[in-house]
């Protein structure tokens, strides 16, 4: 949607002035004319530093900010992040009816970049019927929800915009009169209520409040929304190929990493684990509860009108044994209502299995079977919801089937009775750590960590082998020890009693070898997770995150597939490998394009790997919100990726403010959804070829001369480790009420312990945004301007003819440059890179970067690598507006564009004021507002986030 008309423009217009209007009279009521006076000020002074004379609003900005007391700086930033959620609100609201509008201005062609869309490209390029067929019996698309450390929204606010979002649909619907003011009043309300409510948390969360934040999106929409998209599936393949007798199994599906994530945070334990899989299980259950009271009122049909099948009386005769009161109430209440009997008992079951989810008691070794009538599969209650629909198609009531109850059978297909399927992660030195004591307490080895990789692998590989127990069933181990075999054990009682379907993956971090993945199976063979040569109930999957550990990923699988006791484990998989690949740390690790271009060739070797071995591969990209952590939209992202990387398989992550933005409204989930299954259908579908080499070997070159000059100044300088704890908030995002998990793996200074989250958050709330570009302008320069490192000729030569006809681009700055350009405007791969930088260029403002670092100590130092900063953006900002023939960043992407120019007069002054309260914290960090200063950086590092977008 990079364009819009005029009118579409107004609109929006018209309703942020609507709502701004509104916003200023709660301002004057709660807090005001004086606090309004202010707040309108410094929107004042953030026009003119813009547009105006930008040194005097400078000096004016710093002059009020200094002489504000902390309360007035809570109340204008209360006011700014407000206006931000508003505004958000109001874009949000101008997708919806622009989607809306253009829906019925075609309404029988199909939208861009949806599902009909995909099929009826596919089937232009002449794809056979049967090969879709096939791909969808092995697709999987699965959206992974994570927390998000810096994601400070509470589900109150969640629920208030969702309310907005109702109110300011009916009032576009054109209301009149009293239904015009009784919206009015009723928009009012709920922004009076927003002033009212704490915004971001008072108290840090715990995991199951992020738990209880993931579950809102299922609850609020997903479990409706799904039915329909996978009805618009089989529309679309029964338009395009009418011939074919179609069988779309559940190919969407949902996983959570919320209660299962524990890399570096002590806070996910085994008992937590275990909790989110009670309310996961019970979510899922209460949806489905509701959903069959529904479809109860639905099906009243009566034998003495249509008979019924027998396999539905045999049904009902095994429920009224489990359940002989209900049957006697039955037999008196609905006696030829056959299946609202059934959906009676089905109720009865669900109540029992919910019941069960919250109180079952799970002792690993030693479980209790479920209640009788309880259901423990999704294919028990699959299998009572299709006697009812085999029953119907067989009376003449298909269309009965289809309706209701098909959508019901849908859901449980998707969400099961686990809601999402939940990953479990883990650092591979934890398991290191563990084993080295284990391994030690049983005389196996003395010293585990000293052996070297062939020594790991081979006490590993006979110890996997060796049918005896290596761990007791009393734990005397140091308590980090006991955490993780507890955890295998925990899973284990999960899958044997509770919910055998809430865990399928077991994802290590930081796998740098082959025994880094024989660990955790030797460990899941312990819990009895793994018996060799019967069955193995966990994928345990790498996660590659450092550029040198990308690099060498098909040797490490290769180093695993020549031990016959993962090959095993591998078989009884089905031959399926996931392996997780890490854009945060590896951008953290070597800079934005050098990471890119790691990840890319990840990915073809992933691929080819897979392809020599006869393994299924299913990629799981570890994608963050901003661009530094692999953000941007994700069906580009997906139609970058190599071609046939993807297959039919694909995991991805969604998190922290991207999962708001993309699942908040039901119609925006809906088209964020079907943009991904676009995505996915074409790059599993259509043809495609690697790029030219030419181009890959000037990746390869940017790739390297970019990676030397991010870490010259990430790495190699000795104050640039101060520098990013005194310029950016850092410090305070570690230490504030945001999320559950550590901003630190440990408790060290070093960036390389740093979770990568935090470090991509704290560039973007200094408004540096430096890991979203940083190095790809010197990279691009060098190459088009000097070449292989020597001044080229720039006279405009053509170029060398080679042998193949192709030009020879190493000649002339010229060729390059147009070498460059090319690629742009044909490697989806290239252009998403260089488009998501000048995104996230858009974002950054130097001038008040600079301000930032006058909170360093060191002016000099900080003068120097400022310097190198501001040299490096204007490089980059040059060659990438070369490259895209564009005169000024984002002019290819206009509403983006105008949404940033609309932003700014709110986000330039609570940067100022931020960079005030950071100078006054620090300067007396146990004074005696300290505590006020605190609470006032929370709130507007919430409200830079909210303004900003894509921040971590």
């Amino acid at each position: 949607m990079s364009h819009v008309t005029r009118r579409e423009n107004e609109r929006l217009s018209a309703t942020i002035r609507f709502l701004g209007n509104l916003l200023g009279e709660v301002i004057r009521n709660q807090a005001g004319e004086e606090a309004f006076r202010l707040v309108e000020q410094l929107r004042t002074l953030g026009k003119e530093l813009r547009n105006g004379e930008p040194d005097r609003a400078d000096a004016s900005l710093r002059a009020l900010a200094s002489q504000m007391t902390v309360t007035d700086i809570q109340t204008v930033i209360k006011a700014f992040n407000a206006y931000f959620l508003l505004v958000n609100l109001a874009e949000q609201m101008q997708r919806v009816w622009i989607l809306r509008d253009r829906k019925q201005a075609s309404p029988t062609a199909p939208r861009t970049e949806s599902i009909a869309a995909a099929i009826a490209e596919i089937h232009t390029h002449n794809v056979p019927a049967v090969t879709v067929q096939e791909w969808l019996e092995t697709a999987r698309i699965q959206p992974v929800f994570t927390a998000h450390p810096t994601e400070a929204r509470r589900r109150t606010a969640l629920e208030k915009v969702r309310r907005l979002a109702t109110l300011l649909d009916r009032r576009a619907g054109g209301l009149q009169g009293f239904e015009l003011e009784e919206n009015t009043l009723r928009i009012r309300e709920e922004i009076v209520s927003l002033w009212q409510t704490d915004e971001v948390r008072v108290v840090k969360p715990t995991v199951i409040d992020e738990v209880k934040n993931g579950l809102f999106y299922f609850e609020s929409g997903l479990f409706d929304l799904i039915p329909r998209l996978y009805r618009e599936l089989e529309y679309a393949l029964r338009t395009a190929y009418p011939d074919h007798e179609w069988r779309v199994p559940p190919l969407l599906r949902y996983g959570a990493w919320m209660g299962g994530d524990r890399d570096g945070n002590p806070n996910v334990t085994h008992a937590v684990t275990l909790q989110t899989v009670r309310l996961l299980r019970a979510a899922a259950v209460q949806r489905h509860m509701t959903a069959i009271e529904e479809l109860s009122h639905r099906l009243g049909q009566s034998t003495r009108q249509a008979p019924v099948s027998e396999e539905l009386r045999a049904s009902l005769a095994n429920d009224a044994a489990l359940f002989p009161d209900v049957a006697d109430m039955l037999a008196q209440r609905n006696p030829y209502e056959l299946y609202r009997q059934k959906c009676t008992y089905i109720r009865e079951k669900l109540l029992r299995t919910l019941n069960d989810a919250n109180t079952a008691s799970l002792d690993w070794g030693r479980s209790d079977p479920p209640p009788n009538g309880a259901y423990l599969r999704s294919d028990d209650l699959l299998a009572d919801l299709r006697v009812m629909e085999q029953s119907l198609r067989a009376n003449n009531a298909a269309v009965v089937a289809d309706g209701a109850l098909r959508d019901l059978i849908r859901q449980v297909e998707v969400f099961g009775l686990h809601t999402a399927t939940l990953d479990i992660r883990q650092h591979s030195e934890r398991h290191t750590a563990a084993l080295a004591e284990v391994l030690a307490s049983a005389g196996v080895c003395a010293d585990y960590t000293a052996l070297n990789e062939t020594e790991r692998i081979d006490l590993l590989s006979r110890e996997i082998g060796n049918p005896r127990p290596l761990i007791p069933a009393h734990l005397d181990y140091s308590p980090d020890t006991v955490e993780v075999i507890q955890t295998f054990r925990t899973i284990a009682a999960i899958l044997n009693r509770l919910s055998p379907e809430a865990i399928e993956t077991y994802i290590v971090s930081m796998t740098r070898g082959a025994s880094d993945l024989l660990a955790p199976l030797l460990l899941a063979k312990e819990a009895g997770l793994f018996r060799p040569f019967r069955f193995s109930r966990l994928n345990i999957a790498p996660l590659f995150e450092t550029g040198a550990d990308l690099t060498c990923c098909d040797t490490i699988l290769e180093a695993c597939l020549s031990l016959p006791v993962y090959r095993d484990h591998l078989a009884l998989r089905g031959n399926l490998q996931e392996v997780m690949i890490g854009y945060s740390d590896s951008n953290k690790d070597v800079g934005y394009v050098a990471a890119n271009w790691a990840l890319y060739q990840a990915q073809r070797k992933l691929r080819d790997f897979g392809r020599r071995y006869g393994i299924h591969m299913r990629l799981f990209h570890g994608r963050g919100g901003a661009i530094g952590r692999g953000g941007g939209p994700a069906n580009h992202a997906i139609l970058a990726q190599p071609p046939g990387s993807i297959g039919s398989q694909i995991k991805i992550t969604e998190q922290g403010e991207v999962i708001a933005d993309r699942y908040g409204l039901p119609l925006l989930a809906h088209r964020h959804i079907e943009q991904v299954m676009n995505a996915v259908l074409r790059a599993g579908l259509l043809q495609r070829d690697d790029p030219p080499a030419e181009w890959m070997q000037a990746l390869e070159r940017l790739a390297d001369l970019s990676q030397r000059h991010y870490r010259a100044l990430v790495y190699e300088r000795n104050d640039f480790v101060p520098y990013f704890h005194n310029v950016t908030p850092i410090t305070e995002i570690s230490r504030l009420n945001i999320g559950s998990r550590p901003a630190s793996r440990r408790n060290t200074g070093r960036i390389e312990d740093l979770r990568a989250i935090p470090w991509v958050f704290s560039w973007m709330q200094s408004r540096h945004t430096l890991p979203g570009w940083y190095g790809m302008g010197f990279a691009l320069e060098t190459f088009v301007y000097k070449g292989d490192g020597i001044d080229l000729d720039m006279s405009g030569d053509s170029g060398n003819v080679t042998g193949d006809g192709t030009t020879d681009h190493v000649g002339s700055a010229i060729d390059r440059l147009a070498l460059l350009q090319e690629m742009y405007a044909r490697w989806s791969f290239f252009r998403v890179m260089i488009d998501n930088a000048q995104m996230i260029l858009g974002k950054a403002d130097l001038h008040i970067a600079a301000r930032y670092a006058e909170l360093a100590p060191d002016r000099e130092a900080a003068a120097s690598i400022f310097a190198a900063i501001r040299d490096e953006y204007g490089r980059t900002d040059r060659m990438i507006r070369q490259i895209a023939r564009i005169e000024r960043l984002l002019d290819n992407s206009p509403v983006l564009q105008h949404s940033i120019q609309r932003r700014n007069p709110y986000i330039d002054p609570m940067s100022y004021l931020q960079i005030e309260l950071l100078r006054r914290l620090r300067a007396a960090p146990d004074g005696p507002q300290h505590a006020a200063i605190e609470d006032a950086i929370l709130l507007s590092i919430s409200g830079l986030a909210a303004g900003l977008m894509n921040t971590g």
